[in-house]
């Protein structure tokens, strides 16, 4: 397909973990027996990215280690090594993001490579191509949506009698919660992607402790059913705008009537609306799961490498 599609060859030269450490064959590696952990006898083990790079002789990087919102880190590293090893860095780590964009947009303009990273936020959904690519020169003013798929599925969980770990246990079982869910649901997610949105899009000079944010761990089961059975649906609502004094972001629970096209997001499905000067524009994500991600990541390379 993509030989074919858009004439690009390629081949898996490297892969890395924490339980596998730094594999690297120039030569390639077979991605079924990769998975499988079953390495070829000329596979090259490094200790660190730098060397891992040139040893796979890599010309792009996927980055999809775990967020660390305090750093953004090792994820700022892995990127920053690529680039200046002479790849493009493509990931899915919100982080690097919040914590150094322009500092890798920079190091990449200089390199002559590409920073990409369109799953950091609702997954696959052309959100951060779709701005220079499509909405040339418009004026975003604002942003509003339910960003984070495990306090949705919380939340409808507890809807239907569900107590609060009974439904954060649901979330876990279907794959959208992590072992630790804090972040998620005391909103710290939701803000990351927020911040990363301002950022990116709306050339906010604004950092991750400017959000106000407030999660979902003081609405108790009563207050959710209650709502409901009145009409209304609790949503942990992420939002910016531009005012006078600068950008204003959030993220906080809000009861919302059902005539609000937030309130009706179901389970891990995500939305945002985009406000501009020209008109308004809003993108849902029906029920996103892993393949989501990868076909960010995916779409990322081919707009990176494609000739």
């Amino acid at each position: 397909m993509l030989r074919n599609d858009y004439g690009i060859a390629w081949k898996l030269t490297g892969v890395a973990s924490r339980r596998i450490g730094w594999i690297a064959d120039a030569n390639g590696l077979d991605p079924d027996a990769s998975l499988a952990r079953r390495w070829p006898q000329s596979v090259h083990q490094s200790s660190n990215v730098r060397d891992w790079l040139a040893a796979a002789r890599a010309d792009a990087l996927f980055e999809a280690s775990s967020l660390n919102r305090h750093t953004g880190q090792p994820a700022i590293e892995h990127i920053q090594t690529a680039l200046e090893s002479g790849a493009h860095a493509i990931s899915a780590n919100k982080g690097p993001v919040v914590h150094a964009f322009h500092e890798l947009r920079q190091l990449a303009d200089v390199h002559g490579r590409k920073f990409f990273f369109e799953s950091a936020v609702m997954d696959g959904t052309p959100i951060f191509s779709m701005f220079p690519h499509c909405l040339p020169a418009v004026d975003l003013r604002g942003f509003r949506g339910v960003l984070n798929s495990t306090t949705n599925v919380v939340l409808t969980e507890m809807e239907k009698g569900a107590t609060l770990g009974a439904a954060v246990k649901h979330a876990q079982e279907i794959g959208v919660a992590e072992t630790d869910p804090s972040d998620d649901l005391d909103g710290w997610d939701a803000a990351v992607k927020v911040t990363a949105l301002a950022i990116v899009l709306m050339g906010a000079k604004i950092k991750l402790s400017d959000v106000e944010v407030q999660g979902i761990r003081s609405l108790t089961p009563e207050r959710v059913r209650e709502a409901h059975s009145a009409g209304m649906r609790y949503k942990l609502v992420c939002s910016a705008e531009r005012t006078a004094g600068g950008i204003q972001a959030r993220v906080r629970p809000e009861k919302l009537p059902l005539t609000d096209a937030l309130a009706r997001l179901e389970g891990t499905t995500s939305a945002v609306r985009f406000d501009m000067d020209v008109f308004g524009l809003s993108i849902i994500e029906h029920k996103p799961g892993v393949i989501a991600t990868a076909y960010g990541l995916f779409a990322d390379f081919i707009r990176a490498v494609k000739p």
